[in-house]
């Protein structure tokens, strides 16, 4: 399963190592091809509205193949595209059909005990920390040798590896028949009755649309003085996303002792100071990449708290939970992508780090709101 959601997530990574690069391709400003991050992130969330909640009655195989099948043709148009626009459209179909890790996380919560869905939870985000750390890595060194048309050919291969690890999936059982209407309208009556739900929802908003304003405008950053890198280059930063992978169980083992409000709390704190450290990085590159370490912990360790405690909930809703705080997730990372492209167009390092701290301090903030109440529900502490 860690590895079916490592193979699927990096689909909606594989652009951004390469958007100065496909930004020349069609002679569109940088900022212009920034909008293709954006659009995958959107299409995400959209994909993640539209579809997942369908595995709390479908076979998540089923809706899994579907997917995979449908981000195959999505990415191979992007390989193809003959205009920007046309490019933009099958960007915004890669995010929506790349949602396989958010049909399989659920499932396999729902396999084991309360006292080990943080450390099983931790083991699937590694998996699908994993991915990205692949996506953005791979996509500069194809796009760097090869171009980046070969990297979205490439990436329409991977999925026929993944739609054979899909089928592996184990069954799942106890699922409701509700209408696709009656579906969608219970996301509106979860968020408004689950208080933990909608805290968890604000928090990954904004800590992701912080991580997102980064990653986003990373390439376009590093391309100009003083560091001058190229798409090899850029995807190579993305190896810092090791520390992280190696201690994503290490982390849900955590939020199983101590709670996930407490290590969500301190995960925005992390954040915040991650973005100390990214603001002299036009000048200082190991500063740039301690501040990209801290990035990756924080957000890494804020989604495992916050999904963690979700699932508690709601047993028989686990896969509705769950579409709640992703889309909303990655709305966060929509707005942080197109943020952040704002932000360093108009002051460059600086404009970068205005826009992640503020996203960050405002995911404290709304931490701190996780303790204005006291909650007896599990997820909220340690088992």
């Amino acid at each position: 399963m860690a590895l079916c959601c490592a193979l699927a997530v990096s689909a909606i990574y594989y652009h951004q190592p390469l958007l100065p690069q496909i930004a020349a391709t069609f002679g569109v400003t940088p900022t212009r091809g920034n909008i293709l991050a954006t659009l995958t992130q959107l299409g995400y969330a959209m994909g993640l509205l539209l579809f997942v909640p369908l595995a709390d009655g479908i076979q998540p195989r089923k809706l899994a193949s579907l997917a995979v099948v449908g981000n195959a043709v999505a990415s191979m148009a992007c390989a193809v595209a003959p205009t920007f626009i046309l490019l933009e459209i099958a960007s915004f179909l890669v995010g929506a059909t790349a949602i396989t890790a958010q049909i399989v996380i659920p499932a396999a919560s729902g396999k084991v005990s309360p006292a080990s869905r943080g450390r099983v939870v931790g083991t699937l985000l590694g998996g699908l920390s994993s991915g990205v750390l692949l996506a953005r890595t791979l996509s500069g060194l194809v796009g760097a040798h090869f171009g980046w048309r070969t990297m979205f050919a490439l990436a329409s291969g991977v999925d026929l590896l993944l739609l054979v690890v899909v089928s592996r999936l184990p069954a799942a059982y106890g699922l409701t028949a509700i209408r696709y209407r009656d579906l969608l309208r219970s996301l509106v009556a979860l968020t408004r009755e689950e208080r933990l739900l909608r805290i968890s929802v604000a928090m990954g908003f904004l800590t992701f649309a912080a991580f997102s304003a980064f990653w986003a405008t990373l390439a376009a950053l590093l391309v100009r003085p003083p560091y001058e890198l190229g798409p090899a280059a850029v995807g190579a930063f993305g190896l810092v996303g090791l520390a992280g992978l190696m201690v994503s169980p290490q982390i849900g083992a955590l939020v199983d002792r101590i709670g996930a409000r407490t290590v969500a709390s301190v995960s925005a704190v992390t954040v915040v100071t991650a973005f100390v450290l990214i603001a002299p990085g036009a000048r200082n590159l190991f500063c740039l990449v301690a501040g990209m370490v801290l990035l990756d912990l924080g957000n890494r360790a804020g989604f495992i708290a916050n999904q963690a405690r979700i699932y508690a909930l709601r047993p028989e809703a686990r896969s509705r939970l769950n579409t709640v705080f992703m889309v909303s997730y990655f709305l966060g990372g929509a707005a942080g992508a197109a943020l952040g492209g704002y932000g360093a167009h108009r002051d460059g390092w600086i404009g970068l780090t205005v826009v992640g701290a503020v996203l960050s301090l405002a995911a404290v903030v709304a931490s701190v709101f996780a303790y204005m109440k006291a909650d007896t529900a599990y997820a909220d502490r340690p088992a």
